[in-house]
């Protein structure tokens, strides 16, 4: 799976895709995010007089220097916290094999937990991030999140049984994961502007290379030095995001932010600037955002329980590890041509790509019990993973059309935080069924069928949001004929006062 909120979103009117949207607002500290977050993005938002200054706008992103570094920065984020969670079909293996025994019918179901608590936290903890991004800005939390990841990470390393792994791998390590990935994101848009949809590119390349490798590696090291060794060589990555938030340097835009800076106030913003839920009264919103969640009930159970599938019916005569490697390449080849795709759809029809993305990717999981040739499954792979990749980049740009530039951050987070339920809740059940029919089949029919209902869903959103925009452009019409009725009538009034006026004076 790769990451839903690093992909690119519109920037201004007819703008390249690109992530976060360039809607700046200021941080504490002069550190200047998006507004709201998609992963947050900024301190403390002030009044737009206070934060312009005396006629002095914010400045424009630098467009390269310092920002070329922050970009790698967050490119190494992106693969490495995606990279591990979507290797987790090789580590979900040697934890079979290194927990699992042969009185315990219900290994599957257990196990299967660690993965998706750990991916369904990831994107739970997005709305909490974008408060705390907002309100500490992009550097202290990523920093702080790397740190909790590698504590997570190589606590994982020391347990004997599988149950502590729940909170160790599950919830510790991927808070971290969550808390220092968002920033990553959002502070791309702090440096670029006109660049921003070829650093998105880059920056997204990331979990894609990191995807395509790391199954491979850990293979070799779990053979070469067991899984809680290798565990231990991974907690080198998230070493190495610690050091990498430090490069999150805050941008001062002006000589007010300057003053605030040196005084070191901060001041929490009003509560409804925190927990902007006015997203949740656009309708088209409403529907996208339990749309996609309702859709997502089996997207995770292929990168979960693919390996051990591919296990149980062809035994060690096959690489499993090449079908990550095909979902990890053809899911970059998908970003890119559907990025670009994307900008030439207008509005909320891009939804439509979602809706095929969803319609395809439930009939490969489908089709995953119907390969009986390793050759048919690496097909399956591909095709899903070229979809993946549709489905993901046009994740900002929908919500940009849905909700507009000012909240779209904190619609990405209420979003991401939503699809953690079914993204936590699927493989679970998928290994129970493993567990009690002795076989996937079944796990990967009915994993096809939640993406099929929220494609469903998804289809009537262009249609919602149309008439939403008639409905507020006949507002503002009938708003400004009201208001020129009035100016009309108050005119006559006057007119006619001075005339009466003008009467009496000339009868004296």
């Amino acid at each position: 799976m790769a990451p839903v909120s690093e992909q690119p979103a519109p920037q201004g009117e007819g703008g390249p895709a690109g992530a976060p949207p360039a809607g700046l607002r200021q941080e504490n500290g002069g550190e200047r995010g998006p507004a709201g977050g998609e992963g947050g993005g900024g301190a403390v938002p002030l009044p737009r007089e206070e934060a312009t200054g005396a006629g002095e706008g914010p400045a424009e992103p630098p467009e390269g220097g310092w920002g070329w570094v922050v970009m790698l920065a967050a490119m190494w984020c992106n693969g490495a916290v995606f990279g591990i969670q979507n290797s987790c079909g090789v580590l979900f293996v040697s934890m079979l094999q290194h927990f699992g025994g042969s009185e315990d019918r219900q290994m599957a179901f257990k196990t299967a937990w660690v993965s998706s608590l750990s991916m369904g936290m990831v994107f739970f903890c997005s709305p909490i991030v974008s408060i705390f991004t907002d309100l500490f800005g992009c550097r202290k939390v990523a920093v702080i999140g790397a740190a909790v990841g590698f504590v997570g990470l190589l606590s994982s390393s020391f347990v004997s049984t599988i149950e502590p792994l729940y909170f160790t791998y599950g919830v510790l390590f991927a808070c971290g994961c969550s808390f220092a990935y968002q920033p990553s994101l959002v502070i791309l848009g702090h440096y670029f502007k006109k660049r921003l949809g070829l650093v998105n590119g880059i920056v997204t390349a990331g979990s894609s290379l990191f995807t395509v490798t790391l199954p491979f590696l850990l293979r070799v090291l779990i053979d070469s030095v067991d899984l809680f060794n290798t565990l231990r060589v991974l907690c080198v990555l998230m070493f190495i995001l610690f050091l990498a938030g430090f490069t999150y340097k805050p941008l001062i835009s002006n000589t007010k932010d300057k003053e605030v800076a040196k005084k070191g106030k901060f001041r929490f913003p009003p509560e409804k600037k925190i927990f902007n839920l006015s997203v949740f009264k656009v309708m088209s919103y409403r529907i996208w955002a339990f749309g996609i969640p309702a859709a997502l009930f089996g997207y995770f159970v292929p990168y979960v329980h693919l390996m051990k599938h591919v296990k149980d019916r062809f035994g060690d005569h096959v690489r499993e590890e090449v079908l990550l490697l095909c979902l990890g390449i053809t899911s970059g080849i998908g970003r890119l041509i559907f990025g670009r795709v994307a900008d030439y759809i207008p509005g909320a029809k891009k939804v439509y790509l979602q809706v095929a993305s969803f319609f395809f990717i439930g009939l490969m999981s489908m089709m995953i019990p119907l390969c009986h040739v390793f050759g048919g499954l690496i097909a399956v792979c591909l095709f899903m993973g070229l979809f993946d990749g549709c489905f993901i980049c046009i994740m900002a740009p929908i919500a940009f059309e849905l909700v507009g530039a000012q909240d779209v951050s904190q619609a990405i987070g209420f979003l991401l935080g939503l699809m953690s339920i079914p993204m936590t809740v699927g493989p679970p059940i998928a290994g129970l069924l493993r567990d009690h029919l002795g076989t996937y089949d079944v796990a990967f029919y009915l994993a096809g069928v939640p993406p099929l209902i929220g494609g469903a869903i998804l289809c009537i959103i262009p249609w919602v949001h149309e008439r939403q925009k008639l409905k507020e452009r006949a507002k503002t019409v009938d708003g400004e004929t009201t208001e020129k009725m009035l100016e009309n009538e108050s005119t006559l009034v006057s007119d006619a006062a001075e005339k009466t006026v003008k009467e009496m004076e000339s009868g004296f």
